[in-house]
């Protein structure tokens, strides 16, 4: 790995500074301070905005000011490992419910945080939130320290990241090519070593798709694992909450930190047989493992790039010399289109709707939301129809437990390339780049995106592992083996200050 500006290095280790799981372990042995941990991050997004470009707000201030508190608790001995009484500070609780304290963590900006605005990568002056959604409750009780939130397109419509509002943002490992989206923000930041970690969403891909073209773990959990409060759902249902981490064990931590529901929550899922951290801890049993390199129907032309696909075809591979039975299959994913769009497009008209300055919107959004508009009498018949579609596609899982597919089709699109002036235009290349990831959020079913290679440009490309209700400990547990045997996360960009074209 090249010494890039801005990435994450210590000078000490000549090479890039440990994830979440092994921060949060230094911080409980006194090897370092959140404060140092957190004014380095700030320092980085700092160094690296006028290029990179991963973040929409930085909480400077907030952030020291919680990395301050953080050490005292740290030096106090008030969770695991740092020598305390179980009975002082903090007790047997904090020890279980304390294990980020201190680690600089961001989140994507469609999500609330008190006294900062929820732009969702729209354009105006939008009012701070008055309180913490559950998700960012959850990762504060856990000790993070949120530096901030990164960058998203106009209501996470697009799997490319960029937008009038904020600018463009870039891939750490190629400056001129597109992380993704519509988490891009929060790839880039983890990719380039800003943080060791960010939570991003899924609604179509929009974790998985920038872990893919930014060689990350993306988990896109099952719906009902992480709350939407204060909200019912997001997206009528499509869009989970979801980790982005280098490794299985960070992603993993991070969704034991997350997972819960509360009342308000339209869906809620089982408790897993075992903590995710665990499963990430072990191999799992001989799996039954169907490839799927068939590209479900969105009534637009794609094709597969034959990077990706040998990319895909030699993590089969891989699975088949780790001892699983590695067989071709076809979900039978029929219409499912119909079910998937009168839902996106009513979420995107009712991210319309909360804007401050409608006449900000990008043009395609209006479209898009007088779309969803047209489609609502729909909607309840897409939501009857999801258990038919859920029982029809499930029957696969009856002779193979796990899908590996193309987590994208193509390798990471040029900065522009996918960002055309009509919604037709834009649908058109954004189809092309992406026609895999989208039905599991019909569904509600879990998948995970890990690092499958990277082109002979140097680009990453990923592969998904999908799982049917509830799977998440089994894919975690596959993608943790795939891990340890591919080594992924001992590879790193090496950032370029300037683009070069």
């Amino acid at each position: 790995m090249s010494d890039a500006p801005g990435m994450l290095v210590d000078p000490e280790r000549d090479g890039p500074l440990d994830g979440v799981a092994a921060l949060a372990a230094r911080l409980a042995r006194g090897e370092v301070t959140s404060h140092e941990l957190v004014e380095a991050a700030l320092d980085r997004i700092e160094a690296t905005q006028s290029t990179l470009n991963a973040f929409r707000r930085v909480r400077v201030r907030e952030a020291l000011a919680e990395a301050a508190a953080a050490d005292v608790e740290l030096a106090a001995g008030s969770t695991g490992g740092r020598g305390g009484s179980a009975h002082g500070p903090g007790g047997p609780a904090a020890d279980r419910h304390r294990p980020l304290l201190g680690v600089p963590i961001a989140i994507k900006d469609d999500t609330d945080i008190a006294g900062l605005p929820t732009a969702f990568g729209a354009a105006g002056e939008f009012p701070p939130a008055a309180r913490d959604s559950e998700m960012v409750r959850r990762l504060k009780a856990a000790g993070a320290v949120i530096v901030g939130k990164t960058n998203t397109p106009e209501f996470g419509q697009w799997p490319f990241t960029e937008g009038p509002a904020f600018g463009v943002t870039r891939n750490p490992w190629d400056l001129d090519h597109s992380p993704g989206g519509s988490s891009g923000g929060a790839a880039a930041a983890v990719a380039a070593g800003l943080v060791p970690g960010a939570i991003g969403s899924d609604g179509a891909g929009s974790v998985r798709i920038p872990a893919a073209w930014t060689h990350l773990v993306g988990i896109k959990p099952q719906r009902g694992r992480i709350s939407s409060a204060p909200v019912r759902e997001q997206f009528n249902g499509l869009t989970v909450y979801g980790p982005l981490t280098r490794t299985v064990a960070d992603g993993a931590l991070l969704l034991d930190v997350l997972a819960g529901s509360l009342p308000v929550d339209r869906d809620s899922a089982p408790a897993p047989v075992e903590p995710f951290r665990s499963a990430a801890g072990h191999p799992p049993p001989r799996l039954r493992i169907g490839v799927s390199l068939h590209r479900p129907y969105s009534g637009m032309p794609a094709s597969l790039d034959p990077a990706v696909r040998a990319a895909v075809e030699r993590m089969a591979e891989v699975l088949a010399r780790l001892g699983h039975d590695v067989v071709p299959v076809e979900p039978p994913y029929g219409l499912l289109g119909t079910i998937f769009l009168p839902r996106s497009m009513d979420g995107i008209r009712d991210w319309a709707g909360r804007v401050p300055d409608p006449s900000l919107l990008d043009p395609r959004t209006v479209a898009n939301a007088r779309t969803g508009r047209a489609l609502r009498p729909f909607l309840a018949l897409t939501r009857a129809a999801e258990p038919l579609a859920r029982l029809n596609i499930g029957r696969i899982f009856r002779r193979i437990d796990v899908v590996l597919a193309p987590t994208t089709a193509t390798p990471p699109p040029r900065v522009g390339e996918l960002n055309r002036e009509t919604n037709w235009a834009t649908d058109q290349a954004i189809v092309a780049a992406c026609p895999f990831a989208w039905p599991w959020n019909v569904l509600g079913w879990p998948a995970v995106n890990v690092p499958a290679g990277r082109t002979a440009a140097g680009l990453p490309v990923g592969a998904q592992l999908m799982g049917p209700a509830g799977s998440e400990a089994l894919l975690i547990s596959l993608a943790a083996q795939l891990e340890d045997s591919e080594r992924w996360h001992l590879h790193h960009p090496g950032e370029r200050a300037v683009p070069t074209a």
